[in-house]
C-alpha cells in the first residue's frame, strides 16, 4: 500500500465521498494534477482560482457536502482569498488544497511562495501546513470534519511539492476525529430551553427570525412544525431564504434594510423575537439601541461567539437548531395568536397596494419586472443564484421561494462576482434543476470568464444580466445620499449578446416586458447555456431598490419609494 503524497490526496478525497473537485493547475501542484486520471475523479477547470472558491462554496450549499478546491502555490492561492472569506462569512463546508514550493524552500521567498496559511488564518475554521507524507492522510481527515462538523466553513491544507511526491505507506485513518479543545454541540441547556419555552408561552406578539442555520443545519421540517403549533409567523435574513416555504400563512418575508416593510415595522412592535440560526447582522438590525425595544429576545445558533455578541438577549441558548427545537416542541402550547396575526396582515396589506409591480407596462424595463418575469415562467421552481448589488435584492424581494436552498448568495462578505462561478457549481451539484444566474452587469464583468467553464462543462446554465450601465447600488446611495454625484460608477459595458455568442453561448437581448417574457420563454426551451442581457431603467425612482433603511437608521426609519411603492 505504498502510495505518494499525490495519491494519497485522491484517496482520501474519494474515502470522504468527493465527486467534483474545482481548481486550476500549476507548479507547485502539478504531482497532484498528474494522479488524477487514476482514480476518476470529476475535475472543473475553471479560468480564475477565485471562480474555483465561488463554484465549490456553492456546490457545497447545495449539495450538502463539501466542496473542494486544488489550485497552486503564489498567486494561485492567494486568488482563493475572497472565496475563502466568502465561504467563513457565510458557513459554507470547504476544503481548499494549496501546492506549496517544497519545504526545504519554504521561507526563502522562493518562486511563487506566499505564506497562505498566514493569510488566511483569521477566515478559516482551521489549515495545516503538511511537512511531512506521513501526516498527509490524517490531516485530510480532519480537514473535512473540521469543515462540515458544528458550524460549517473552510479549511486550507497547504501541500509542499516534495510532500506530494514523497512516498509513505498508506494506512487510512481512524473513521471518528478527536480534537481535543473542538467539540460540536448538539442539546441545548434544558433550563435555558425551559426558559425560553416559558417565554414563547406567554408572548403575545412573538416573531421567528429565521437564518442560514435553518438550513445549513436541515431544520427546515422542524422549523414548519414549531412554527404552526405555536402559530409564530416567520421571517427571514437574506441568507435564509428556502428555510421556511413562502406560500405558508405564517411567512412574513425578508426583515432588515431592504426587507418588507411590514416585516420591519413588526420587529419593531414584537413582544418576542425567537432568532433561529442568524448573527443579528448590521443589515438586520438596523441602528443597534432601538433594535426591537419591545421585545424580549431567544437566540439559538451552534457557534457560540455569536451568541450576546451584537444584540444581548434574554436567553441564549448553544447548540444545534433541529435538536434544541426538538427540545422545545413539547414545551410549547397550543396558541391563539389571531389579534397579532390580523394586525400583521393589516400592515400587509398596507403595503401590498402599492407594488411597483401593478403600474402599467410601457417600453421601459425595470429590475423587479425581470425577476418576477422569470419566478412567472418557472412557477417558482428553479435554484437562483445572484451576485451582489440591485438586482440580488430584487432577486430577494420578487422570487418566491419554496424550495429548500433556492437561493444562493453572497450574504456576510457582499461579494461582486459571485453569481456566475457560484452558478456553476449550483448547475453541478443538480444536474436536473434549472438553474438561474441572476446577476448585475458589474458583478458579472469581474468573473465573466467562467463562461468559458460553463461551455467546457456542457451546462445548462441560465444567464440574466440585469444591466443598468452603473454599479446599481453604489449609484443608488450616491444619488439619495451623496447630492447625485455620480462618482466612477458610470461602466462602459461590453455587448453582452456578442459577448455570450463568442463563447458559443445563445444570446438575447430584452429592452422590454414583451421581449423579455420572449427571451425567458426561448432560453429555457432551449437545451444548452443561454443568455438574456435585460437592459433596464438606469437611474431615479424606478432604478432603485425600495424600502431602505439607511445606514444608521432604525428598522422603522425606511425610506419608501416617492409614489408611495413601498418595494414589495
Amino acid at each position: 500500500m505504498k502510495r505518494t503524497g499525490a495519491q494519497i490526496v485522491w484517496e482520501m478525497l474519494k474515502r470522504e465521498g468527493v465527486e467534483v473537485v474545482f481548481g486550476f493547475p500549476g507548479g507547485a501542484i502539478m504531482p497532484t494534477y498528474d494522479a488524477r486520471e487514476a482514480y476518476g475523479m470529476r475535475h472543473v477547470l475553471v479560468r480564475h482560482e477565485q471562480g474555483a472558491a465561488h463554484a465549490a462554496d456553492a456546490y457545497a450549499r447545495v449539495s450538502g457536502r463539501v466542496g473542494v478546491v486544488l489550485v497552486t502555490s503564489g498567486p494561485g492561492a492567494t486568488n482563493l482569498v475572497t472565496g475563502i472569506a466568502n465561504a467563513m462569512m457565510d458557513s459554507a463546508p470547504m476544503v481548499c488544497i494549496t501546492g506549496q514550493v517544497p519545504t526545504s524552500l519554504v521561507g526563502s521567498d522562493a518562486f511563487q511562495e506566499t505564506d497562505i496559511t498566514g493569510i488566511t488564518l483569521p477566515i478559516t475554521k482551521h489549515n495545516y501546513l503538511v511537512t511531512s507524507v506521513d501526516e498527509l492522510a490524517s490531516v485530510i481527515h480532519e480537514a473535512f470534519y473540521i469543515a462540515r462538523s458544528g458550524r460549517p466553513g473552510p479549511v486550507l491544507i497547504d501541500l509542499p511539492k516534495d510532500v506530494q511526491l514523497a512516498s509513505t505507506e498508506f494506512v487510512p485513518p481512524e473513521a471518528e476525529v478527536v480534537l481535543p479543545g473542538y467539540r460540536p454541540v448538539g442539546l441545548g441547556e434544558a433550563c435555558d430551553v425551559q426558559t425560553a419555552a416559558d417565554l414563547i408561552n406567554a408572548a403575545q406578539r412573538p416573531l421567528i427570525l429565521a437564518g442560514h442555520g435553518v438550513l445549513m443545519s436541515e431544520g427546515t421540517g422542524i422549523l414548519r412544525e414549531f412554527a404552526e403549533k405555536a402559530q409564530v409567523p416567520v421571517s427571514l435574513t437574506l441568507l435564509g431564504k428556502g428555510g421556511f416555504p413562502e406560500s405558508h400563512p405564517l411567512a412574513l418575508g425578508m426583515m432588515g434594510m431592504h426587507g418588507e416593510a411590514f416585516v420591519n415595522l413588526a420587529i419593531q412592535n414584537a413582544d418576542l423575537l425567537l432568532a433561529f440560526g442568524m448573527r443579528f447582522d448590521d443589515r438586520v438590525t438596523g441602528r443597534l439601541c432601538d433594535y426591537a425595544p419591545k421585545a424580549k429576545k431567544i437566540h439559538v445558533d451552534l457557534d457560540a461567539a455569536e451568541l450576546n455578541k451584537v444584540v444581548p438577549v434574554d436567553v441564549a441558548i448553544h447548540g444545534d437548531l433541529p435538536q434544541v427545537l426538538g427540545q422545545l416542541l413539547p414545551l410549547i402550547e397550543r396558541s391563539d395568536r389571531t389579534e397579532w396575526l390580523e394586525q400583521l396582515a393589516a400592515w400587509r396589506a398596507d403595503t401590498q397596494d402599492r407594488d411597483i409591480l401593478s403600474r402599467p407596462a410601457d417600453d421601459r424595463l425595470i429590475g423587479p419586472q425581470v425577476v418576477n418575469a422569470i419566478w412567472e415562467a418557472t412557477g417558482g421552481n428553479a435554484l437562483v443564484v445572484t451576485d451582489v448589488g440591485q438586482h440580488q435584492m430584487w432577486a430577494a424581494q420578487y422570487y418566491r421561494y419554496d424550495l429548500s436552498h433556492p437561493l444562493i448568495t453572497s450574504g456576510g462578505l457582499g461579494t461582486m462576482g459571485f453569481g456566475l462561478p457560484a452558478a456553476v457549481g449550483a448547475q453541478i451539484a443538480r444536474p436536473d434543476q434549472e438553474v438561474w444566474a441572476i446577476v448585475g452587469d458589474g458583478g458579472f464583468q469581474m468573473t465573466a470568464q467562467e463562461l468559458g467553464t460553463v461551455i467546457q462543462e456542457q451546462l445548462p446554465l441560465r444567464i440574466a444580466i440585469v444591466n443598468n450601465s452603473y454599479l446599481g447600488m453604489v449609484r443608488q446611495w450616491q444619488e439619495m445620499f451623496f447630492d447625485e454625484r455620480y462618482e466612477s460608477t458610470l461602466l462602459v459595458n461590453p455587448d453582452f449578446v456578442l459577448l455570450g455568442q463568442a463563447y458559443g453561448i445563445r444570446s438575447w437581448r430584452a429592452t422590454n416586458m414583451q421581449e423579455a417574457r420572449q427571451a425567458i420563454s426561448e432560453a429555457r426551451e432551449h437545451d444548452g447555456p443561454s443568455l438574456i442581457e435585460f437592459q433596464v431603467v438606469q437611474k431615479g425612482e424606478e432604478g432603485n431598490v425600495y424600502p431602505m433603511v439607511p445606514s444608521g437608521a432604525a428598522l422603522d426609519e425606511m425610506l419608501r419609494r416617492p409614489s408611495g411603492d413601498c418595494g414589495q
